[in-house]
């Protein structure tokens, strides 16, 4: 074989490649408008206390879609904003919206009371589900989820804020973990993913 034909060869033998990979990438994979984190080996399960004082898992929520956001009740910003964001994304769904389920997992749990976080939820959504723990529970949970969380002191004494990463996860029906959602995606884009995920 000569180069001429070596080349050739080698070109359509690379450009078959490239078609393949292209359209492997294309095919009927969703295109979420979240970062698909599916088959990750983190963010796959946790152990803490409703506010009703009921222990809860990942499991307890199957069937459902579940996003889940780290934050705390006294954020000034990012939790609020997220929190209504994802009940704005359930209305969006309509009737599908009911097969989805907020869960909230405060990184405060000194601040946040059972009482506080029924309170803090209820007023996004009545169907959130706020969970707490202690502080080891807090921190294993956190470090399962890979999320970043430090009590930052204020210039009072006593008094602080906690910084903390500001995505969502969101797990489709059979409770594995599919999407990292940044902060301020909008609720429109959550919806979407929401609704593919539903598909």
């Amino acid at each position: 074989m000569n180069k001429r034909h070596l080349l050739r060869n080698l070109c359509t033998g690379l450009l078959l490649g490239s078609m393949l990979a292209l359209a492997a990438c294309t095919g009927d994979k969703p295109q979420f408008r979240s970062v698909d984190i599916t088959g990750s080996d983190f963010a796959r399960d946790f152990a803490l206390t409703d506010v009703d004082g009921q222990p809860r898992r990942l499991s307890d929520f199957k069937g459902k879609l579940v996003v889940l956001f780290f934050g705390y009740t006294q954020c000034p910003d990012v939790c609020p904003t997220t929190m209504t964001e994802l009940a704005e994304a359930k209305k969006l769904l309509g009737a599908d919206g009911a097969q989805v389920q907020g869960v909230f997992i405060t990184v405060d749990p000194q601040r946040d009371t059972p009482a506080v976080l029924k309170a803090y939820v209820a007023n996004f959504d009545p169907s959130f589900v706020a969970l707490h723990g202690t502080d080891e529970q807090i921190a294993a949970t956190a470090k399962e989820f890979k999320v970043y969380y430090k009590r930052v002191d204020g210039k009072v004494a006593g008094t602080y804020t906690m910084d903390h990463s500001a995505a969502s996860f969101v797990f489709d029906a059979q409770g594995r973990v599919r999407l990292y959602t940044r902060y301020g995606s909008g609720a429109q884009a959550l919806a979407e993913d929401l609704r593919l995920l539903l598909k």
